[in-house]
């Protein structure tokens, strides 16, 4: 059969049915974009891809196929119903990984990796495994109708087929879209079952489930940092009713002027389906997945032009999906996003009703007929308490310049694109390179940055980083450390580090910060001691864990200014900086 896509987008009521041909490139910059008005390549990008912004990965060379869109036709929702087969017959499956197996890994990860600072949260995942009987593109097409008849709240149900592969599925969540210059992402995380007996008010008010979500708001606000001019603003939170789930829901918007393309490479791919930091996630993924994804945790991207010529973008996540293979393999992976609360158990059983809604269509199972309640606005907005205005606000472009620069040092964590702005917003001219950058240029501050790991290692990352602040500190050049930076600078200082007894992962609290109370946000498994350090004055919690520092020329943070969590980082920056910048030297520091 020749190629072809079924495309049906949430409240539409015709389904886009899209012809031509296939033709596989091997990175993003090379997916065709031809002129041309509407839609005119639809992309099926594996979670490989993720190696073209030099993070890890295991290689399964999943291709990177494009249908070339030689034609589009709009059919009533109705008539392709109708239209579909019925029957689908699939064998009785079983997880590639069984639930004790995948427990163990969860509490691997648990203990190994957001118990030492590696990062705040992970997504792990298992596949489901079937076969179909007859021929695999009629079960596909009989698969799409049960989903348009018995899924509800999905972004795109979509089946596409290339020739050689056939994905069918309805995913709920939008990853990045692009129209009328407006960049659009769309974070979901928390997990409502249906069959929960505690019901939805307690879901709503569950810490682990606000926490997860904030989280995954953090890192995408990471990702509209570098793609929107001026950041993204943050509009909810949501519920997204689905047939066997309910999720929680935010919208990121910024202006945005980039290829549609470099859109999709800077956001590979959402933290709801690896982690965060990201970079480090992607290390995490594979050394316990052992693994390829395929694409799981890719996306299905839409691009084209719209009648004034401008780049368009429409890409959901690959997630509810099924691939069926020419010989009839069914696959159906799905994963777990696991943070500082999670249980195994929890976590086992979250990957079974993710599971439930395609495995449903596909068994020719109905829906449990839940009956979507009426939203607790109250209780949705009551999570926006205590976060940042900075990102939940529209902004318009910072104050003029104050004629001062900052060169930010990536410890391997993007909250420095969202520090930026605000930096920017105060009125600095900011650049950012990496930790292994053979030299950093000059400027008037020095910011060591966030990124994961132990700050006391010797790891080439953090001996590079330790040898930074000795020489901001002994040249008397303004230095800034947050987070992983704040450590790092606390340790040339001669206070002691620890790593904490319980991770203070996407932890938002009240502290007492050099006499104010300033709400603030961590992601820290790591923590400087109070000691004796003359020159030093500390800001720290009575059993000694300090959360700042400061002294002539330098300042340390041990949360994120820059975080949705914090509500007051603006502030903090606002308090620290002026002290910093009176003290403005020139010469250069380089490696």
């Amino acid at each position: 059969m020749k190629p072809f896509a079924l495309l049906h987008r949430d409240g539409a009521s015709h389904v886009e049915l899209l012809h031509g041909d296939v033709v596989t490139v091997p990175t993003l910059a090379d997916i065709p974009l031809p002129s041309g008005t509407g839609p005119q390549t639809l992309a099926l990008i594996p979670y490989r891809q993720i190696a073209e912004r030099g993070f890890e990965c295991v290689d399964d060379e999943a291709p990177l196929e494009c249908l070339r869109v030689s034609s589009v036709s709009l059919l009533p929702v109705d008539r392709v119903i109708a239209d579909m087969p019925g029957e689908l017959s699939v064998s009785d499956g079983a997880f590639d990984l069984d639930d004790q197996t995948y427990a163990g890994i969860v509490a691997d990860v648990l203990r190994d990796e957001i118990g030492h600072g590696e990062g705040a949260n992970f997504v792990i995942h298992r596949v489901y495994e079937a076969t179909v009987s007859g021929d695999p593109v009629d079960a596909a097409r009989a698969a799409f109708r049960r989903l348009l008849t018995g899924e509800s709240g999905a972004y795109w149900t979509f089946l596409v087929h290339t020739g050689t592969r056939t994905l069918v599925g309805a995913t709920p969540e939008r990853h990045v879209s692009v129209a009328d210059g407006l960049v659009m992402m769309n974070p979901i995380s928390g997990t409502y079952r249906h069959s929960d007996p505690r019901g939805l008010a307690a879901f709503l008010a569950d810490r682990k489930e606000i926490e997860e979500l904030h989280m995954v708001l953090d890192e995408e606000l990471k990702m509209m940092a570098t793609v929107a001019e001026h950041g993204g603003q943050v509009v909810g939170p949501y519920l997204k009713h689905m047939a066997h789930l309910t999720h929680t829901e935010y919208l990121l918007a910024g202006r945005g002027s980039l290829d549609v393309r470099d859109v999709l490479r800077e956001t590979m791919f959402a933290p709801t389906v690896t982690g965060s930091p990201i970079e480090n996630a992607c290390r995490v993924i594979a050394r316990h997945e052992r693994r390829g994804r395929g694409y799981y945790g890719g996306v299905l991207a839409l691009l084209g032009h719209d009648d004034e010529g401008r780049q368009t973008l429409d890409a959901p996540i690959l997630i509810r999906t099924a691939s069926i293979s020419p010989a009839g393999e069914l696959r159906v992976p799905v994963g777990a996003t696991l943070v500082r609360h999670s249980t195994p158990a929890d976590e086992v059983a979250e990957t079974h009703a993710k599971a439930a809604g395609v495995l449903a269509a596909l068994h020719g199972r109905a829906a449990s007929g839940f009956e979507p309640p009426v939203a607790d606005d109250a209780a949705l907005a009551a999570r926006n308490e205590g976060l940042s205005r900075f990102w939940l606000d529209e902004r318009t472009p910072g104050q003029p310049s104050l004629g001062r620069t900052a060169v930010i040092v990536d410890g391997e964590d993007t909250f420095t694109a969202m520090l930026t702005h605000q930096l920017r917003a105060l009125g600095l001219s900011v650049s950012v390179v990496p930790w292994s950058a053979p030299a950093v240029p000059p400027a008037d501050l020095l910011i060591l940055g966030p990124g994961p790991g132990d700050p006391a290692s010797e790891s080439p990352k953090m001996v590079r980083l330790r040898g930074l602040a000795a020489d901001a500190l002994e040249s008397g050049r303004p230095i800034l450390g947050v987070c992983l930076g704040h450590q790092i600078l606390a340790g040339v200082l001669g206070l002691p580090l620890q790593r904490r007894d319980a991770p203070y992962q996407g932890l938002a609290r009240d502290i007492d910060l050099f006499g104010a109370t300033r709400r603030v946000g961590f992601y820290s498994s790591f923590t400087a001691l109070a000691g004796s350090a003359p020159g030093v004055e500390l800001a720290a919690d009575p059993d000694g864990t300090v959360h700042a520092l400061r002294g002539a020329g330098f300042a340390g943070v041990q949360f994120h200014p820059e975080s949705v969590l914090s509500r007051d980082g603006m502030a903090v920056l606002g308090d620290l900086l002026p002290a910093l910048l009176e003290r403005v030297i020139s010469p250069s520091v380089s490696g």
